[in-house]
């Protein structure tokens, strides 16, 4: 017999156990034993013991939503990225309208849809979310030249307009550090959470700066600052000529401080690592295939139909720090609110979110990730004994896109 049985069985006899006299009792204690396989004086302590809880009925409200409601969020998250609930509940009025055309559900799905709460969302997508801890390989080096004229910025981030934002590059090396490989070039603004993405070949410094005015250019505002850690890819004579050039206010975290730029650190996760794996990139068609991915489909699915959430404060009570949040909004919402924009670019970005849409630009990023994902280069960094190759990464073995 099973557990589970034998505790169906002590449910059955547990009343009529304690109803008769001791003579019958006998006889219901010699039947659970030789029923069960239990130990005497184990099948009196149960049967003694308190009524169990695994047989009890329980009480409360019945589901309230059913697999329908659970597919139409599961269908909704993946092609998302796999955000978070509060993050995923904000953007499912957006996405409905699009999800209709494509799973046909019914209007009274949608409602339930629309009125599933966080928490709910939690609970039902449990089973299905499936996390992956990854090793990050840092592969920066810190500047020295020109590093004690660029100021350094260690207080919070308290910007009321778009334009100041935090930059970093980000390896892909994979295993082997050795020759030239791709970074992304990530830029991420403060106060709207916008974000642009390049690829580098190498870390040249003249590369970063090209790769940074082609991300001016595609800014829907002004730049008006950068603010970047201590590698030399920053620190350098280049990059300072360039922001005077275009009054660009530049400044620096302190050495091994990741906290100063929490911002772009986070961005690094989400719109790259995420993305692109641990392996190693370093040839020409994937340096081209990643561009054509950040420049078009990944940039308007992140900046106009994903939203995000900003840290309001911190208020500290007893020895636990409770952080305030904002309501979940797109960089789009965020960048409509603010009065330092380009109206003409805002106008634009606008009518093409009305215009997209959001599942097919998800299916386009999957395919164009898959092709990147065949560009990987499968080196390694060389032995001290000559001993034969180890297999792949393991993020190779069927690698998919997490929660942003």
């Amino acid at each position: 017999m099973t557990s589970q049985g034998r505790r169906e069985y002590l449910g059955k006899i547990y009343d009529r156990y304690h109803k008769v006299a001791r003579p019958a009792k006998h006889k219901i204690l010699d039947e659970f034993c030789e029923v069960t396989g239990y130990n005497r004086k184990y099948a009196v302590r149960l049967l003694n013991g308190p009524y169990p809880r695994s047989v009890r009925r329980r009480s409360g409200r019945r589901t309230s939503y059913g697999q329908d409601v659970i597919d139409v969020l599961v269908a909704v998250w993946k092609a998302a990225g796999y955000p978070c609930s509060i993050r995923l509940k904000a953007l499912l009025p957006g996405w409905l309208p699009w999800a209709r055309k494509r799973l046909k559900f019914t209007a009274e799905t949608e409602r339930q849809v629309l009125t599933i709460s966080p928490r709910q969302i939690d609970r039902r997508l449990q089973r299905h979310k499936r996390d992956a801890k990854r090793r990050l390989y840092g592969r920066t080096k810190p500047g020295t030249l020109l590093k004690h004229h660029i100021p350094l910025r260690v207080e919070r981030w308290n910007t009321t307009e778009p334009g100041f934002t935090e930059v970093d590059l980000v390896s892909h090396s994979g295993e082997c550090a050795e020759g030239d490989f791709i970074h992304s070039f990530n830029l991420t603004d403060i106060h709207t959470t916008w974000v642009e993405t390049r690829a580098v070949l190498g870390k040249a410094q003249v590369r970063v700066s090209q790769a940074l005015e082609e991300m001016r250019q595609a800014l829907p505002f002004r730049l008006r600052g950068i603010d970047s850690d201590n590698g030399s890819e920053f620190i350098n004579a280049h990059l300072v000529k360039y922001c005077g050039k275009h009054d660009i206010y530049f400044t620096r975290g302190r050495p091994y401080k990741k906290d100063d730029n929490a911002h772009i650190e986070q961005k690094n996760w989400t719109h790259v690592r995420k993305l692109m794996g641990y392996v190693r990139y370093d040839t020409l068609q994937a340096f081209e295939a990643i561009n054509d991915l950040y420049r078009h489909e990944l940039r308007l699915l992140q900046n106009l139909f994903l939203p995000s959430v900003k840290l309001i404060r911190k208020e500290r009570i007893g020895s636990r720090t409770r952080r305030v949040y904002d309501a979940p909004q797109t960089p789009l919402e965020r960048l409509l609110a603010c009065e330092h924009s380009n109206s003409k670019q805002i106008a634009e970005l606008r009518t093409l979110r009305d215009r997209l849409d959001p599942f097919t630009l998800s299916a386009t990023v999957d395919a164009k990730l898959a092709r990147i994902h065949a560009l990987a280069t499968n080196r390694r960094a060389a032995a001290s004994t000559n001993s034969a190759p180890k297999a792949n990464h393991p993020w190779r073995q069927g690698f998919k896109r997490a929660r942003i």
